[in-house]
């Protein structure tokens, strides 16, 4: 997660923004719990977590202590089509509340993005704390998430009873197991991330992390005809009575099924455990095949309706290129980035379902946009004409804009599962 901080400040101060070293990682922490409103043990955070941190890629600005903290780790996405672009992480953005609008985040944002295209990033994306900040760095909203919520005594479900799911033991060979099955599932969704590898334990409560509580719930996998393993849910429940009647609570904190039977048999599980009067998940699709299992489509609630996964396209013509197209279109497009010295990114898309070309031209632009409107509507599943209101546009050819936006869209909006 990402914010920035609201405060009183000097104008006369002056800061420098380079990496952390080691004995800085306390004046850091500090900054970081600051800004986030929290206190947890700072010290205790550094022992175990900077192990499976690269310090190379995380930033501070200092005024004496740290004013500004700035850290990415390295992914990948999947885009349209199913190739993994090599992925910036933006995560523990903040700016002390005395230190406000002195251009600290401004060079923490330039000082990562010159590093992770020196790396040959093509990708930076983020979750964003608070919205208005990061379409002015490049950024845009690319994927739309909801939480669902069913009212499992109000409805039955179609199809045939579960099969196949039993419960795994909370240890490392089902941390291995949900890496792996993790893995297979995200190379075929765009918008979809590679987790960092220790995530996995701390979500089973396998290593402690002082800024949250410890896990404590279960995971039920599911096996397919052969006995194969083709998914898993975490989750967590909350006991509940009201006047002598169940009325228990299950929160899905991740599922991850490479089967629509699998994902289907985790719904109805939860849903017919006892006990259970309602199952919630997060980060979900407004597109889920939720209602449609239910014979009451009433009883499943889309709530919470928003942004989830922001993107920057680093590396303009190389992200252009390597998704797939569903329609054809031939246009120039200029991009606007206020981070690269305000020099625009000229490219020539040809594209369709036969394949794709994007390279840099200096033929007159069709249209102009706004780096952050790209970014939003790469994966896909933002409308490009959406995304250009917020910062402008240029059409220099009658109707190249609903050509743009026609030809970057995908039938599959994209998902994205992983919260960092």
């Amino acid at each position: 997660m990402t914010a920035a901080i609201a405060g009183r400040y000097s104008r006369s101060m002056s800061y420098e923004v380079r990496r952390v070293r080691e004995d800085d990682l306390p004046s850091w922490f500090e900054c970081l719990t600051t800004a986030f409103l929290d206190r947890p043990d700072t010290a205790l955070i550094a022992s175990q977590i900077v192990p499976h941190w690269d310090l190379e890629r995380v930033w501070g600005a200092f005024d004496g202590p740290t004013v500004g903290t700035f850290r990415t780790w390295a992914s990948e996405l999947t885009v349209p089509g199913g190739a993994r672009l090599p992925a910036s992480a933006v995560t523990a953005v903040t700016v002390r509340p005395t230190h406000r609008r002195r251009g600290i985040l401004r060079a923490m944002v330039a000082a990562e993005h010159a590093a992770s295209r020196e790396r040959g990033e093509t990708i930076a994306m983020l979750y964003a704390a608070e919205a208005p900040i990061y379409g002015r760095f490049g950024y845009g909203p690319a994927v739309t998430t909801c939480a669902w919520t069913l009212d499992a005594t109000n409805t039955g479900f179609v199809g045939a009873p579960v099969t196949g799911i039993d419960f795994a033991p909370i240890d490392e060979g089902t941390r291995d197991l949900m890496r792996d099955l993790h893995e297979r599932y995200r190379v075929g969704r765009p918008g979809e991330v590679r987790r960092r590898p220790f995530s996995f334990a701390l979500d089973l409560g396998l290593m402690d992390f002082a800024w949250e509580t410890k896990w404590k719930g279960w995971v039920a996998v599911h096996r397919d005809a052969a006995g194969e393993p083709d998914g898993y849910v975490r989750y967590g429940a909350e006991s509940k009575w009201e006047e002598g009647q169940p009325r228990s609570s299950i929160k899905i904190q991740d599922l991850v099924a490479l089967s629509d039977e699998a994902y289907d048999a985790f719904w109805r599980f939860l849903a017919e455990t006892d006990l259970v009067a309602t199952v919630s998940m997060e980060r979900g699709a407004l597109d889920d095949r939720l209602p449609w299992l239910l014979t009451n489509s009433r009883a499943s609630a889309a709530t919470g309706v928003g942004d989830s996964l922001w993107v920057n396209l680093l590396d303009v013509p190389g992200a252009l290129a390597a998704r797939t197209y569903e329609r054809r279109g031939d246009l120039v497009l200029e991009v606007a980035d206020p981070e690269r010295g305000g020099r625009p990114a000229r490219v020539r898309l040809d594209a369709g379902p036969d394949g794709v070309t994007c390279l840099a031209t200096k033929r007159s632009p069709d249209l102009t946009l706004h780096a952050g409107a790209l970014g939003a509507a790469y994966l896909g599943g933002t409308p490009l004409r959406h995304a250009v209101i917020a910062r402008g546009f240029d059409e220099h050819r009658a109707g190249a804009l609903a050509e743009a936006d026609a030809l970057l869209r995908t039938v599959e909006p994209p998902r994205c599962t992983t919260f960092f």
